[in-house]
């Protein structure tokens, strides 16, 4: 389980970063106080990486190893790609992440859960789950996004400014090619 929490905790971080999400946590973070947004964060990031593992336990139980290592390190690549073409809020999710709501909470958890469906650290998660243990990738991929959204939230209320953008997408490009080709070459020599 130490394991799965570790692999899915690092690479969730590394997603997240530069990713749509942290856009929308620094944006609730100039207008609302920090821990209930943190806490909409988690509430939508724990349910929606659930049924991403869910959806991973069960693809994984149905395809033989090797060819989920080979799918996961071919999905890696992608994800490597899609970070390197960068995250941008449109015009709808940044309203979203503006709108004036009762509870911080409710609308940083809506508004999350919306924006991660189909995300790539949903997917990455999914990919995760075919050959991790189910317990320690939710754990792991729940505590990993939740830990670099809650940085973006630091960064957003204390700061005021984002990370070097362009920096953040190319190591964690790198960092999503290097997990894709370790898991293809690791596949091709069993």
């Amino acid at each position: 389980m130490l394991h799965a929490f570790l692999i899915s905790f690092g690479v969730i971080f590394v997603a997240e970063l530069g990713d749509k999400s942290q856009l929308m946590a620094m944006t609730f973070a100039a207008r609302y106080r920090p821990l209930p947004i943190l806490i909409g964060i988690t509430i939508s990031t724990a349910l929606v990486h659930a049924v991403s593992v869910l959806i991973g336990v069960v693809i994984g139980a149905r395809l033989p190893t090797t060819a989920i290592s080979i799918a996961a390190g071919i999905a890696f690549l992608g994800f490597a790609a899609w970070t390197f073409r960068g995250d941008e809020l449109d015009d709808e999710e940044a309203a979203k992440a503006d709108r004036d709501s009762r509870s911080a909470v409710v609308a940083a958890s809506v508004a999350f859960f919306l924006a991660e469906l189909g995300d790539k650290t949903m997917l990455a998660t999914i990919t995760l789950a075919t050959t991790e243990g189910p317990v320690g990738t939710w754990l792991g991929s729940t505590v990993g996004m939740v830990a670099a959204d809650a940085l973006a939230i630091w960064v957003g209320a204390v700061l005021g400014a984002k990370l070097p953008e362009r920096a953040i997408r190319i190591g964690a490009t790198i960092l999503f090619a290097v997990f894709g080709i370790v898991l293809i070459v690791g596949a091709l020599r069993t």
